[in-house]
């Protein structure tokens, strides 16, 4: 059922101050960037945001604050973009991430115009893999020992998803464009 305090826009400059308090609300945010001070969280936001940038960040919000963000980073030369998403503690475990991932999945591959999505996460976070497969990706195969986390060599499940996947069922989120 759609949430109308829940949408989607492009994030903002204006949104560095969110994605600094986003990352410190848990440790493990940091294997998404480097924010440990709010210049920090500047240049993060600053570099998603460019005009030369890959990336289509957009905001997670929910009643005008951001809980998380979806993104893609957009591979021209191949239309493919490499899909990646985190959320605050404070939003985890409702489903949110999977409605808004689902959402900007579909918009990637029918407005954008890119052929495939491809993410990756770490098998000891299989709520990530949750909101992949409920995004539509398929799982494609496992990296093996990919990531080194705190001394200790992680495997990765790498996920793909292309326009000519079945679409998944799922309550989308509204994209505001303005």
């Amino acid at each position: 059922m759609p949430d109308e305090a829940l949408f989607l826009r492009r994030l903002r400059q204006s949104d560095a101050s969110a994605v600094f308090e986003a990352f410190a609300s848990n440790p493990d945010m940091a294997r998404q960037g480097v924010v440990t001070t709010a210049e920090d969280a500047s240049a993060y936001v600053a570099r998603l945001v460019s005009p030369d940038s890959p990336h289509e960040p957009w905001a997670v919000v929910e009643s005008d604050a951001l809980i998380g963000l979806v993104c893609v980073t957009v591979d021209e030369d191949n239309r493919n973009g490499w899909f990646w998403y985190w959320m605050t503690d404070r939003a985890r475990g409702r489903g949110v991430m999977s409605r808004a991932a689902a959402t900007i999945a579909e918009w990637a591959l029918a407005e954008r115009g890119l052929e495939r999505l491809e993410l990756g996460h770490r098998v000891n976070n299989p709520a990530s893999g949750v909101v992949a497969r409920r995004a539509g990706f398929v799982k494609e195969g496992t990296q093996r020992q990919k990531f080194l986390v705190d001394g200790e060599r992680l495997d990765v499940d790498i996920y793909g998803r292309l326009t000519s996947d079945p679409h998944p069922t799922f309550d989308p989120v509204t994209i505001v464009t303005r």
